[in-house]
C-alpha cells in the first residue's frame, strides 16, 4: 500500500480510539452521555466503513512516467490533466484515464505474408505481404479532447482502421514489381501523406511510415527468379559487349597513336616549311619596299593623269556650255526677230485688208479691176455684156446671173490649156 495512505489510515484509527475512550468515560457519569456515546459509536461505525472503502478503493492513483492523466468529474463534466505522480480520485465522483505521450508503433501483422489472413492486393489482383511499421504519438495539446471524444483503445480503434483503409487502397494502385522495387519510396510517401491528415483530425501525430520486407506470391517469385536469370544473362552479354568495346577502344587508341605520330611528322615538315617561308619573308622585306614605292609612284602618276583629264574635261565642258549658251541666245534672238517680223507683217496685212475691204465696199468696180489684173496674164480680151441690173460685171461668167448668159467670144492669144 502507498505509505501516504497508510499514514492517513493510522491517523484516523488513533482519532477514533481517543474518541471511544472519551465516550466511555462520559457514559459512566450521566445518562445523557450514554445517548451521546451511542451516537459516537454509530459515527465510529460509519468512519470504519469509510476507512474500509478507502482501503479497498484508495482515493490516490498514480500516473506513470511518460503518460498523462485526464481526470473527469462525473457530476460537473469538468476535466483536468495531470503528469506523472499521484492524483486524488474519489470513488463515484472522479474518473481517471491515462494516455501515453511516448511514440508508439503499429504493425499490421495480418498483412505481412502473401498467404496470411489479410494480405495486400496489387493492381493485378495478386496477393502480397508487406512488413509495415507506423510510428505515431498522441498530440499533447489535444489530450483533453481525445479523452472526451475518443475511446480508450486509440491504437486498436482509431489508428488501425485508418492505417488499413489507407494502405490497402494505396497498394491497389501499383503493380507488384513497383511495390517490390521501383516505387517503394513513392508508395511510402503517399501512405504517409494521406495517413497524416486522417490521423491529425483525431489528435494523433504521425511520426513516419516504414516499409520493410515484401513477401511475394510463390508463382510470381518463381517468374521473378526466371526474370532475374535472364537479366543475369543480359548482364553477362553486356559485359561481353563492354569487353568488345574495350577492344575496339584499344584499336582506336592504336590508330590514334599512329595519327599523332603522323601529325608530329607533318608538324615537323610544316615547321621546315615555316622556316623556309620566314627566310623568304626576310628576303621580301627588302623587295617589298621597292615594290611599294613603285606602286605609290604609279598611283601618283595615275592620280596626276586623272586630275589633268578632269581639268581638260571640265574645260571642254565649260567651253561647250558657253558655245551652247551663245547658240541658244542667238537662236532666241532670231526667233524673237522672226516672231516680231511675222507679227508686224500680220498686222500690216490685216490693216491692208481692212483698207481694201473698206475701199471695195465704197467702190465695187475695183473687184472687176482686180480680177482683170489677176487674169491679165491668162486672158487678153474678155467681152461680157454689162449688167443691166447693177450686178457684178462677171456674174455671168461665174454663174451669179439668174438668166442664161450670152455666149461670149474670146480669143486666147496663148491657146486654151
Amino acid at each position: 500500500m502507498n505509505p501516504k495512505l497508510q499514514q492517513i489510515l493510522q491517523s484516523i484509527r488513533a482519532a477514533y480510539g481517543r474518541a471511544w475512550q472519551q465516550t466511555r468515560g462520559a457514559a459512566a457519569r450521566s445518562g445523557r452521555a450514554v445517548a451521546a456515546g451511542r451516537a459516537t459509536i454509530v459515527g465510529l461505525a460509519v468512519a470504519a466503513g469509510g476507512a474500509y472503502v478507502l482501503i479497498q478503493h484508495p482515493p490516490l492513483k498514480s500516473v506513470p512516467h511518460g503518460d498523462v492523466g485526464v481526470r473527469t468529474n462525473e457530476l460537473t463534466g469538468g476535466t483536468a490533466e495531470f503528469r506523472e505522480g499521484s492524483v486524488l480520485v474519489l470513488p463515484a465522483l472522479h474518473d481517471l484515464r491515462t494516455y501515453p505521450l511516448r511514440d508508439q508503433v503499429y504493425r499490421p501483422v495480418q498483412g505481412r505474408r502473401a498467404d496470411g489472413d489479410a494480405p495486400f492486393q496489387s493492381v493485378e489482383g495478386l496477393s502480397l505481404g508487406v512488413d509495415l511499421a507506423v510510428r505515431y504519438a498522441l498530440d499533447p495539446a489535444r489530450i483533453t479532447a481525445i479523452a472526451k471524444n475518443l475511446p480508450d483503445d486509440i491504437g486498436g480503434q482509431i489508428v488501425q482502421p485508418a492505417v488499413q483503409g489507407v494502405v490497402y487502397k494505396t497498394f491497389a494502385r501499383y503493380t507488384v514489381r513497383e511495390i517490390f522495387s521501383t516505387k517503394r519510396v513513392e508508395i511510402q510517401q503517399s501512405i504517409e501523406a494521406e495517413l497524416r491528415g486522417k490521423l491529425a483530425a483525431d489528435g494523433v501525430l504521425l511520426r513516419g511510415v516504414q516499409m520493410g520486407k515484401v513477401d511475394l506470391p510463390a508463382d510470381y517469385r518463381q517468374g521473378l527468379d526466371n526474370l532475374l536469370a535472364e537479366e543475369l544473362a543480359a548482364d553477362k552479354m553486356r559485359y561481353t559487349l563492354e569487353l568488345k568495346q574495350k577492344q575496339v577502344a584499344e584499336t582506336e587508341l592504336v590508330a590514334q597513336a599512329d595519327k599523332v605520330r603522323r601529325e608530329t611528322a607533318a608538324a615537323a615538315a610544316a615547321s621546315e616549311a615555316v622556316i623556309a617561308a620566314r627566310g623568304q619573308e626576310e628576303a621580301m622585306k627588302h623587295v617589298l619596299p621597292f615594290k611599294q614605292k613603285q606602286i605609290e609612284q604609279r598611283q601618283l602618276e595615275a592620280e596626276a593623269e586623272k586630275a589633268s583629264r578632269i581639268k581638260l574635261a571640265e574645260a571642254n565642258a565649260q567651253a561647250r556650255r558657253i558655245e551652247a549658251d551663245g547658240e541658244a541666245a542667238s537662236r532666241q534672238k532670231l526667233a524673237d526677230a522672226e516672231a516680231y517680223r511675222l507679227d508686224r507683217v500680220g498686222k500690216i496685212e490685216s490693216e491692208q485688208m481692212a483698207r481694201d475691204g473698206e475701199l471695195v465696199s465704197r467702190h465695187p468696180l475695183l473687184i472687176q479691176k482686180t480680177i482683170a489684173d489677176k487674169l491679165s496674164d491668162k486672158i487678153q480680151v474678155i467681152i461680157a455684156p454689162p449688167g443691166t441690173d447693177g450686178k457684178f460685171l462677171a456674174a455671168g461668167l461665174i454663174g451669179g446671173s439668174d438668166k442664161p448668159a450670152a455666149p461670149a467670144q474670146a480669143t486666147d492669144a496663148q491657146g486654151a490649156e
